[in-house]
């Protein structure tokens, strides 16, 4: 029938129109800024760093592999790595970024950053009260502005972040496992040597 997509449509807007009026939760008004409704977990603003522990720099998980500035599209994001390395969370020796900034003035909040990086190092803020009087500086976040710990990644978004912990957990208890199968090899396998090696003749009485 010709004119059913518009008058579908404005039937649905009359339906939320109207129900705004009646439903209660629809009615309360919030006074903002004095009052401030909990932000949903699945809120999303702009990226934040993770890290491990209470020092950022020595918990800091991104090891500058250089693929969520590769993969910006607005290329708001630069990294510089570190000459040296430090050890992450299983101990390994890992590169680190010397320099992370990213400029919030050109964050298209797309969230690619995130789903690209390996590490599980960057993830998506839901603060979202970052006006400021300079438009350049005060909107380019250094490395230790964007640095977050772990509790509060748990904070803001608890169910993803309990999934990240429990494979991070099963990844690192993998690696220790190999490890100590690994160890206890090397020891059976110098015990064997050592049984095998000759014994010296003994020395006869004079």
């Amino acid at each position: 029938m010709l004119g059913e997509g518009i008058i579908k449509g404005l039937g649905e807007t009359a339906r939320n129109f109207i129900g705004s009026y009646v439903h209660e939760e629809r009615l309360t008004t919030v006074q903002y800024p004095e009052e401030r409704l909990p932000a949903k977990e699945a809120a999303r603003n702009f990226p934040f760093l993770v890290h491990d522990g209470n020092d950022p720099h020595a918990g800091l998980r991104c090891v500058a592999c250089l693929i969520c500035e590769k993969e910006c599209p607005p290329q708001c994001i630069y990294i510089a790595k570190s000459k040296d390395k430090k050890p992450d969370y299983l101990g390994r020796p890992q590169f680190y970024p010397r320099v992370f900034d990213i400029d919030i003035s050109v964050c298209m909040s797309c969230q690619i950053c995130v789903e690209v990086c390996p590490f599980d190092a960057i993830k998506m803020d839901t603060e979202f009260e970052l006006s400021n009087t300079d438009r350049f500086e005060g909107l380019l976040l250094r490395k230790e502005q964007l640095a977050r710990s772990n509790d509060y990644y748990r904070r803001i978004h608890p169910t993803e972040a309990a999934e990240v912990d429990a494979r991070l957990a099963a990844e690192k208890a993998k690696i220790e496992a190999k490890t100590k199968a690994e160890a206890e090899a090397r020891a059976r396998a110098a015990a064997a040597k050592a049984a095998a090696a000759p014994k010296p003749a003994p020395v006869p009485a004079t």
